[in-house]
């Protein structure tokens, strides 16, 4: 088993050995073994590029859902509606990466004859980090979009009502030499995992992430999981997050909103919904020509000047790149309270 020693009080673990430990507790909760190990895939590829609010950080969660929640183990998601270019999945209640990813895929077929496709899924549950989906596109010379629906943790600007998801949206587009420009980002300073990880770890969040239940700024990670979640430029976020989360939702026919469940009482099984778009780039540009421009953006980007004390300038997925790299290198790092929640599941032997 490939575990590094701690550093400033982390673990680090192979990717491939951390894989192997989540599969077998999602197996464990009655999973097949290809779609445990999907979901588990989805997971450490977000520890991967340094997004441990969407890692494995989540297994217990996961494992509750399968096992007392509802979420069916064994759904399987099929096609519901089928229209030249527009497709509706139906996720059978499964995990929601499993239905994601099958839109995803049904989507990258499809454009491959159309040009452009998009898949809308209902039936769902939390599929995790978008940008597993939109890079999957990617991979297929195709650029990729998706968005996501969520339990409510923001307030309409001006409001103290949890009635707004921060229904994240992400688009990757595929480089040539460089790594591909993937943006992955919800509608809120933070995701409510990420504040999760600084109340594990007892540090205080940044005064812009969240309001208390009062609605007024707060750096205590406690009583911002009890309050809202800030949304990036005031009400313009507010309004992104709101119209995502229509088209990932409405469209397919999933719960919005506050009718998928609330944060005290978590999501109604089997209510989420997603959507996924596929744009082949072959149908537009010669895709060459198309993936040496992008180089060239993001070159200009990395080479543009500086702010004083700011060392180097990303592209969208720049910084996530380099910390794949880093970590495919020097393995995972986990946190203490991450290490422990995979061991009471699941001990390594």
């Amino acid at each position: 088993m490939a575990i590094y020693p701690k550093s400033e009080g982390e673990r680090r673990i192979t990717a491939h050995a951390l894989l192997d430990w989540v599969t077998r507790i999602f197996e464990e909760c009655g999973m097949g073994e290809e779609d445990a190990a999907l979901l588990g895939d989805t997971l450490v590829a977000a520890d991967m590029r340094g997004i441990h609010s969407h890692g494995v950080l989540r297994v217990p969660d996961y494992v509750k859902k399968l096992q007392v929640e509802g979420v069916n183990p064994r759904g399987r998601p099929e096609v519901v509606r089928d229209r030249g270019a527009a497709l509706v999945v139906d996720g059978g209640n499964s995990m929601g990466q499993i239905g994601s990813h099958f839109a995803m895929s049904k989507a990258i077929a499809r454009a491959r004859e159309l040009g452009v496709a998009a898949a809308t899924v209902r039936g769902s549950n939390h599929c995790g980090a978008m940008f597993y989906y939109t890079l999957q596109a990617v991979r297929e010379g195709m650029i990729g979009i998706a968005t996501t629906n969520a339990l409510p943790t923001m307030a309409p600007w001006g409001g103290t009502d949890k009635i707004v998801g921060i229904n994240p949206l992400s688009v990757a587009i595929p480089a040539g030499v460089e790594s591909p420009v993937v943006l992955d980002t919800a509608f809120s300073y933070s995701s409510h995992g990420k504040i999760r990880i600084y109340h594990q770890k007892g540090v205080e969040i940044p005064s812009n992430w969240a309001f208390d239940a009062e609605g007024q700024p707060t750096t205590d990670a406690a009583r911002a999981l009890e309050g809202l979640l800030q949304p990036i430029g005031e009400f313009k976020g507010v309004g992104l997050a709101i119209v995502f989360g229509m088209l990932a939702s409405m469209l397919g026919g999933a719960a919005y909103g506050t009718e998928l469940g609330n944060m005290v009482d978590g999501p109604a099984a089997g209510q989420d919904g997603h959507l996924f778009v596929a744009m082949d780039v072959a149908a537009f540009e010669d895709a060459e020509r198309f993936r040496e421009r992008v180089d060239g953006a993001v070159r200009q980007i990395r080479e543009s000047r500086r702010v004083e004390g700011v060392e180097k300038l990303y592209a969208p997925g720049g910084l996530e790149a380099e910390i794949e790299a880093e970590y495919r290198r020097d393995g995972i790092p986990l946190n203490e309270a991450t290490w422990r929640g995979l061991e009471e599941l699941y001990t390594l032997r």
